[in-house]
């Protein structure tokens, strides 16, 4: 079965490609994202080892291939090495866009992977993939002297010949990334090449601003009342979202204005304009009066998602509430596995006034 892709990309949206060449820089860069903005990395060679797990002899022959020790594996020649590492990360890519596709729905993902600039072209936006390279001469050594590569490293240091089995690794990563490295450099794709000597700092800063997660300083989340110039901008901001199924009962509570006492919308406001949304509600969608507040109506539009911004908001509408002197909120939704990552828990599934399912999160202030 062929996927088109624009339906590739449609379901890859929320997953931010860090891709390039060995030691070019992109599992530092990636881990260094991951820890300062939360958001979980996809590392292809992990999860290698499940998909061999999976793979069968008629369609993943290369992932099944089994060698018997360092000097069978290094013995190949040039062209037969090659070969196989290019028939290897094709077989296992199949399983990634998988996993990608389903771990990303949710949320944002950052992917560490190698894609070619034709994949690339496949399955993404230039917007969220950044390729961090490095002349593929002479890789073994920076290779082996990373501390998660130790294995790679003894495995090497074990051959019969290490230095013909270094030659021949060496001569295979060159010639199998010397162009890749030289048309990455010619194309219009976002690139940092180890040679240009920035620290991880500033590379970490150079992607983030390349992905727009640089917005963060900028954003604000305020608080709307009645009557005002920021409740009119939310309310056109909520007329023209793409959110069709609750749309217009949203807008309705913003024109009459319906919500009591302490009940509120929040506005998630970049450089003067809306971008999201949501509310803190007595009662939602559900016939469950003894629960409340509700942290709900919660949407960012599409061009600023995979930027915090929605932790941002359940972070303001949980100030305002612990402020009130709540001592928890709850959030309704279908999806599992995203609220976790703001310190919810799950409850119990709830039928909501349509009769439908959903899950209920909680989280303690």
């Amino acid at each position: 079965m062929l996927f088109q892709d624009n339906v590739l990309k449609a379901y890859l949206r929320n997953v931010y490609f860090i891709a390039g060449t060995p030691c070019g820089g992109k599992t530092t860069v990636s881990r260094a994202l991951s820890e300062k903005f939360g958001i979980p990395v996809y590392d292809n060679d992990y999860h290698f080892d499940l998909h061999r797990q999976l793979a069968d002899r008629e369609h993943q022959p290369s992932m099944l291939w089994r060698h018997r020790g360092a000097d069978d594996f290094f013995g190949r020649t040039v062209e037969e090495y090659r070969s196989w590492l290019q028939r290897n990360a094709r077989e296992q890519l199949d399983f990634v866009l998988l996993d990608l596709i389903r771990l990303s729905q949710d949320g944002p993902i950052l992917c560490d992977s190698i894609l070619t600039l034709e994949q690339a072209g496949q399955l993404t936006d230039p917007s969220r993939i950044a390729f961090l390279i490095k002349d593929p001469t002479n890789l073994v050594d920076d290779y082996c002297n990373r501390p998660d590569h130790r294995d790679f490293s003894d495995f090497i240091h074990s051959a019969a010949d290490y230095e013909k089995a270094k030659a021949v690794c060496n001569e295979t990563l060159r010639t199998l990334n010397a162009q890749f490295y030289a048309d990455v450099r010619k194309s219009d794709y976002f690139w940092l090449d180890r040679a240009q000597g920035k620290s991880v700092d500033e590379a970490v800063s150079l992607v983030e601003k390349h992905f727009g997660w640089d917005i963060l300083p900028r954003l604000e989340i305020r608080r709307v009342e009645k009557d005002t110039p920021l409740a009119a901008e939310l309310l056109r901001f909520v007329e023209t979202c793409s959110w069709a199924e609750v749309r217009e009962h949203i807008a309705g509570l913003i024109r009459d204005w319906t919500f009591t006492d302490w009940e509120t919308m929040f506005a998630a406001v970049l450089d003067g304009q809306v971008v999201g949304m949501a509310s803190l509600l007595k009662n939602d969608y559900y016939p469950l009066p003894e629960i409340c507040p509700w942290v709900s109506c919660l949407f960012v539009t599409e061009e600023f998602r995979g930027r915090r911004i929605p932790e941002k908001l359940i972070a303001g509408a949980n100030a305002y509430a612990k402020g009130l002197g709540f001592s928890r909120t709850y959030i309704p939704s279908d999806f599992a596995g995203f609220y976790e990552r703001f310190g919810y828990r799950y409850v119990k599934d709830i039928v909501n006034y349509g009769g439908g399912t959903d899950h209920l999160f909680v989280k303690e202030l």
